[in-house]
């Protein structure tokens, strides 16, 4: 019954035109993720690839996203709204911004830490600084492990960004809101489906940009070293090949 309502919510064409659209609900979710997401990335990208590179201040890294993410949202998007003075954009961006820097900071962090010390060490032989081995060597060697980072907070600040509904502001969070209001369940999974969608496009489409910003080579680093020594594992059992001591024979 709850999803046949839905249904009906979905296709009524008074939710598909006017201001309060779905379409314009969700342009403007869309621009309140990406403004989230943009601006958190231009937060934990740059501090992620140093404390990675340097090593310095790991242990206040590994604290302060723990803390980020205890924060919960809607709380923090109360908060700000009333210390602002109602300041409905500014409090819902930064709140959000917090809510995706976690996740983008650690997918950073970890992706430069997992590069292989041995192509970094090298590098060092080379003669590079440690800016040209951080642009040139450890970020496109990280870069499976940072757009992990980024599609996971994505995500997250695609289902979040509901709250913004909480201080009047039209995003996709207002049919659960007026759903739970007036106890029109149709209503309130109808917006959850659209949210769930929108999700599911965005992370296909990141995924997208990832398989054309990683180099093919480099995709096999995102997965856990377990899995890649199980799958070269198999690979050389089918192959005849036995690995002795880090050489074939």
């Amino acid at each position: 019954m709850i999803f046949a309502d839905a249904w009906a919510w979905l296709v009524d064409p008074v939710n598909w035109s006017g201001g309060k659209s779905i379409p314009v609900r969700v342009g403007i979710h869309l621009m309140y993720c990406l403004g989230a997401v943009l601006g958190a990335s231009a937060i934990a990208v740059p501090l992620g690839l140093y404390v990675g590179h340097t090593g310095r201040g790991a242990v206040f890294l590994v604290g302060g996203s723990n803390a980020l993410r205890a924060l919960p949202t809607l709380g923090l998007v109360t908060f700000l709204y009333l210390v602002m003075s109602g300041a409905q954009v500014t409090s819902v961006l930064i709140a959000l911004v917090v809510l995706a820097v976690p996740p983008i900071l650690a997918g950073t962090y970890a992706g430069i830490q997992d590069v292989d010390r041995g192509v970094v060490d090298a590098a060092r032989g080379m003669g590079m600084t440690g800016a040209q081995r951080l642009w040139q060597v450890e970020l496109p060697n990280a870069l499976p492990l940072l757009m992990g980072g980024l599609r996971n907070a994505t995500l997250q600040v695609v289902a979040t960004a509901s709250v913004a509904a909480y201080v009047g502001i039209e995003t996709l969070g207002r049919p659960l809101l007026d759903g739970l209001r007036v106890l029109d369940y149709g209503q309130f999974v109808g917006g959850a489906v659209v949210i769930a969608l929108l999700a599911v496009l965005l992370d296909l489409l990141l995924a997208i940009a990832g398989r054309l910003v990683v180099p093919k080579g480099l995709r096999l680093s995102a997965k856990p070293r377990r899995v890649r020594r199980a799958e070269a594992g198999g690979a050389g059992e089918k192959a005849g090949v036995v690995e002795v001591g880090g050489s074939t024979a």
